[in-house]
């Protein structure tokens, strides 16, 4: 299984259904979130909405499967099992399970494609053996929660930088998703008005490997896309360099004056593919 949806994922509450469209044309997919957005005197409501914007037949929804996410509450909880008698009557397989913390977990979501957002010091820990489920397609990680689970009281430092722990998490997760395959999804940034430290964030999410990175507010989708998209000028040297690769048969070779070896072709072939270019 492997996830496409991305670069940006739009978090949008569950109870607020006249905010699906809005968020769906904004961004690359959009998280139905039945988990933190929604108080829990609003939870049944909210998968209400979801269900009611379900065609007559209940297989024709307002939102495109290919493109919607719902996460759900933790595993182990009430609301977990309520989450999951609602997506039976719907055609969305692909969940975000919140605080995702064993690959037992997993087991009880089988027949779903699984997002595993891991938000916890156990969590964390347990990322390789939670990204190696085979329903699990990716791996997020969560600043905020991750801090309040160790007692602390913020991830990030006064100049907006986050701190040592965080960036810990951030790696691991990255780092364990893509040992098996799947994809890594970049924690969200809760500064709405700031874009352009979104977009300082955004463009080391795509340097780092992540290969999406969520959103909160719509605005923040658009500055996400644009730290995806290559440059006209990155589109063009990652293709002449690999023609120039082609043209040099295997084994390391030079070209405009620097030393070309496999992984500065896997950077060029990324690139290629964040342009939606096929090689």
């Amino acid at each position: 299984m492997t996830f496409v949806m991305g670069p940006a994922l739009l978090f949008c509450p569950a109870d607020r259904p006249e905010r699906y469209q809005k968020a769906s044309e904004r961004a690359d997919a959009v998280i139905l979130d039945l988990e933190d957005a929604v108080a829990p005197a609003d939870k049944q409501r909210a998968r209400g909405a979801i269900l009611a914007q379900l065609g007559a037949a209940g297989d024709v929804p307002e939102l495109d499967p290919s493109r919607t996410i719902i996460r759900i509450n933790p595993a182990g909880t009430d609301e977990f099992e309520k989450d999951l008698h609602c997506l039976a009557h719907t055609p969305y397989k692909t969940v975000m399970l919140a605080k995702a913390e064993s690959a037992d977990q997993l087991k009880a979501l089988s027949g779903f494609h699984v997002i595993a957002l891991c938000e916890t010091a156990v969590g964390i820990l347990n990322a390789p053996a939670i990204a190696a489920a085979p329903n699990v397609v990716g791996l997020m990680w969560g600043a905020e929660d991750l801090v309040a689970s160790l007692g602390g009281t913020s991830s990030r430092k006064d100049d907006g930088g986050y701190r040592a722990v965080a960036l810990h998490a951030r790696s691991a997760v990255l780092i364990a998703a893509r040992a098996f395959g799947k994809a890594a999804v970049d924690a969200v940034y809760v500064n709405i008005p700031d874009l352009e430290g979104l977009a300082v964030e955004a463009a080391d999410a795509v340097a780092s490997g992540f290969g999406s990175k969520a959103c909160i507010h719509p605005t923040q989708a658009a500055v996400v896309r644009g730290a995806y998209a290559p440059s006209e000028a990155d589109v063009a040297a990652a293709t002449e360099l690999l023609k120039a690769a082609a043209s040099a048969g295997a084994g390391v070779f030079q070209f405009n004056g620097k030393m070309i070896d496999g992984p500065i072709l896997k950077h060029a072939e990324a690139t290629i593919r964040r342009a939606g270019i096929h090689s």
